[in-house]
């Protein structure tokens, strides 16, 4: 059984899994996702769909839905019905018209839809739908309350959010949700069964109620095999355990509350470093998405062996903004209001996409290494991108980036 990671830090790898901890695994998600045949309303009994590519690993999550004896509704088409028109209703229009009661996606789908001015009027009748699911990338806590005014509005009547996260790595979920816990939104409820999971801070110690690097200190029923082709497991063992000896690093910020509940920050291999001060991506997401003429962005710091920091941010604006003075100074401000000075970004480009993983998300890493002077076939694989004609742009500034780089190097000499 082999999946292929999302390629949000580099190229995707090969990861052979066992039959048996996959089956295992999907068990334990139905358990969590609190999926089960036995929901009756008309006799049409549960059905779950969680919209996925086949290069997502939430594509084998259908088996979940399977193990917990329910119908699995597949949609096949793009989430918006095209890039070129969208319209993000037609995901909410499916699960109304065949009575979907478990609708689950990225939380990038989630944001877009708010983003794109959704309203009930246009999802249809989700009077059968209980429960939505959010996996991919954190999901904001404003999002996660408008989807519920709108699934409430649209006749949903106890909607309640799983939040889950975990990775194509175990084929699994590390945190999520819980039915009979507490709901805050932008969290996840607790950790999952199976999964002794930690927020660890720089000396290997576990810390609550602080932001801190997601481990697992014990094995999981759903550990890869091995990756293929990998000699002696080389880059198995640097992927996971380069870090903390015989303890899983999975490359995420955690922080665990007191009573339990779970927010992941964004990738820890993306962490933005200015003078000193530490900071996740998704703080800066969050601040610089906040304003309406933003619908995307991406932010990387190319601070590399002593070099001086220099931090570009993408953003994808609204049809009809551009990126003027007064916009600079409206995304400046808000950085600068809701974080910090230091954050505030050298360059701001506006640009037409960001790049994306077939599982949407943010592909930061390559970008920086692409930045940094590394070839794009070894960074990125563009069979693995959501869309992949958006990189020539990126292309095109790796190389501006490079002779100013070296211009500077040759007058400094």
């Amino acid at each position: 059984w082999i999946v292929y990671s999302s390629g949000t830090t580099g190229l995707p790898k090969p990861i052979v899994h066992g039959q048996g901890g996959i089956l295992l695994s999907m068990a334990l998600s139905a358990i969590h996702y609190d999926l089960g045949a036995s929901y009756s309303d008309n006799n049409r009994g549960e059905r779950f769909h969680w919209y996925s590519s086949t290069g997502w690993v939430m594509w084998n999550a259908q088996l979940a839905g399977l193990a917990g004896g329910t119908t699995v509704c597949i949609y096949d088409g793009h989430p918006a019905g095209s890039t070129s028109q969208p319209d993000w209703s037609v995901l909410w229009r499916f699960v109304a018209r065949h009575g979907v009661t478990f609708f689950g996606a990225g939380a990038a789908y989630f944001a877009n839809c708010m983003k794109a001015g959704l309203e009930a009027k246009d999802v249809g009748d989700l009077s059968r739908m209980r429960v939505l699911g959010s996996t991919g990338s954190p999901l904001a806590a404003e999002v996660q309350v408008w989807g519920s005014a709108i699934a409430r509005a649209a006749g949903a009547k106890d909607v309640w959010w799983c939040n889950i996260s975990g990775g194509t790595d175990f084929c699994g979920a590390f945190v999520g949700g819980n039915r009979e816990l507490p709901e805050v939104p932008g969290q996840m409820q607790c950790r999952f069964l199976g999964a002794a999971v930690y927020a660890w801070d720089e000396d290997g110690h576990a810390v609550t109620g602080q932001v801190g690097e997601l481990v697992c200190t014990r094995p999981i029923p759903s550990m890869p095999l091995c990756f293929w082709n990998d000699e002696g497991n080389a880059r198995y063992l640097s992927s996971y355990f380069d870090t903390y000896p015989g303890v899983w690093r999975h490359g995420d910020w955690l922080k665990i509350g007191e009573d339990g509940g779970c927010i992941i920050y964004g990738r820890s291999d993306a962490t933005i470093n200015r003078q000193g001060l530490r900071m996740g991506t998704s703080e800066i997401y969050s601040a610089v998405e906040g304003l309406p003429e933003v619908l995307d962005s991406m932010v990387v710091d190319l601070e590399y062996l002593g070099r001086a920091s220099y931090m570009p941010l993408f953003v994808v604006l609204r049809q009809g903004a551009e990126l003027d003075d007064a916009m600079r100074g409206k995304i400046n401000s808000a950085i600068k209001t809701q974080l910090s000075p230091r954050f505030l970004p050298d360059d701001i480009f506006q640009v037409a996409e960001i790049p994306r993983t077939l599982s949407g998300k943010k592909q930061e890493l390559p970008i920086k290494k692409l930045l940094l002077g590394q070839p794009l076939e070894r960074v990125v694989n563009r069979e693995a991108m959501a869309n992949p004609g958006c990189l020539d742009w990126y292309v095109q500034l790796a190389q501006r980036h490079a002779e100013a780089l070296q211009q500077h190097k040759g007058g400094a000499t």
